[in-house]
């Protein structure tokens, strides 16, 4: 996730009915009776620092409507107000906001901040693998993907949440990344639904139909750090009003939230999950990148940077003694191979096993290069896992 821009959006880019939609969602009130003039008086929540007044017109239809929005966010700009921050990140792009609020003892400090932030960043990432492919468990699978989607959220600043616990807002692109945050809605109440379903009556199956629309274990282990050490968390979710509302989803989605009371099924789904995601064959494609065998003879472990086949940035893989030997001579020439077998779920679909075919193959110039470029770089390593 990018670090929080500084500075103030252009006055000619804003939609006052945007800023307004902002300025009402964080607690703003609009004051006194001039928008039958064409603008409104918008004041700071009741809790928050005094002193200010934005004059917001109603539409670009208003004379000097650019004098009056410059005048409005530079002063936020200048504003103490928490939420003066968040209306000017999302001013700044459309964007979907998601929050996280933990409610934590006194003097968590900097430690819970950093697991707020970490919690934040894991449920991202699952909701963008469960955006790109549903599944209980996705382990390594396009992991590469969805963590650069995640980079591309643009993270508010930390502060507490007035109830001595600490809150944190992402600034989700939208609409580009609006298929993930859809995704983390969804998720997020069928896993709370599913924990309601388990504490009352025991019953694990909700969690597995909860996949269909996005929960995996990935998420369920997001949630459990989010709350763990905490008195109870909650995620919202509020849509970029220069997008709109998704269809199917409500204007302002309910906050859904989590009590330590959740953690142990929490943990047992996403056991479930991981221990129910199947493996599945492969011909997986790839450059070898590292050999090693104990002796000069015999099996060797082999491991492949992916070019097709699998939807994981490397695996690993037991070869016998021919296979290794053809996978040590394509690596010295440049060649890929292409290696037939199961990708395990367990570990994270890292390890292709039950490998039955070893195949040089032929691919372009460029990736061959970067195949010798790799051989070179470790030329002294590959001779000793070779035995040479």
């Amino acid at each position: 996730m990018s670090a929080l821009p500084g500075l103030v959006p252009d006055p000619a880019a804003v939609d006052p009915a945007v800023l307004g939609a902002l300025l009402a969602r964080h607690g703003w009130r609009s004051r006194g009776g001039a928008a039958a003039r064409g603008y409104a008086r918008w004041t700071p929540p009741a809790e928050g620092p005094g002193g200010i007044s934005l004059l917001v017109p109603a539409d670009r239809a208003y004379p000097d409507c650019d004098d009056l929005l410059a005048e409005a966010l530079t002063a936020l700009g200048r504003s103490a107000v928490p939420s003066a921050t968040d209306i000017l990140v999302a001013l700044a792009a459309p964007a979907d906001e998601v929050r996280w609020e933990r409610d934590t003892p006194a003097g968590a400090g900097w430690p819970g901040e950093e697991l707020l932030r970490a919690g934040g960043r894991a449920m991202l990432l699952a909701a963008a693998l469960g955006a790109r492919e549903r599944a209980g468990y996705h382990g390594a699978r396009h992991r590469v993907w969805a963590a650069d989607e995640v980079a591309r959220v643009v993270l508010g600043p930390g502060g507490g949440n007035g109830c001595g616990g600490a809150r944190l807002t992402a600034f989700v692109p939208a609409p580009e990344g609006r298929a993930a945050v859809a995704v983390l809605v969804r998720s997020l109440h069928a896993v709370r639904d599913a924990a309601d379903y388990a504490r009352a009556t025991g019953g694990m199956e909700a969690f597995d139909a909860a996949v269909e629309l996005g929960a995996c274990a990935e998420l369920t282990g997001a949630v459990v750090g989010l709350v763990r050490g905490t008195e109870g968390a909650r995620v919202s979710v509020a849509w970029a009003p220069a997008v709109g509302v998704p269809e199917g989803f409500a204007e302002r989605p309910e906050p859904v939230e989590f009590t330590p009371g959740d953690l142990d099924v929490l943990r047992r789904a996403g056991q479930r999950y991981k221990r129910d995601e199947p493996s599945y064959p492969v011909r997986v494609t790839g450059v070898v990148v590292r050999l090693r065998r104990r002796s000069a003879a015999g099996d060797g472990d082999v491991r492949l940077r992916v070019i097709a086949g699998a939807e994981v940035a490397q695996v690993r893989c037991v070869l016998g003694e021919d296979a290794y030997r053809i996978a040590g001579h394509a690596h010295l020439v440049g060649m890929p191979v292409r290696v037939s077998g199961r990708l395990e779920s367990r570990g994270g679909f890292r390890r292709v096993t039950g490998v039955s075919e070893v195949v040089p193959v032929e691919v372009d110039e460029a990736e061959r290069d970067r195949a010798l470029k790799s051989l070179h770089e470790n030329l002294d390593f590959f001779e000793e896992a070779c035995g040479s």
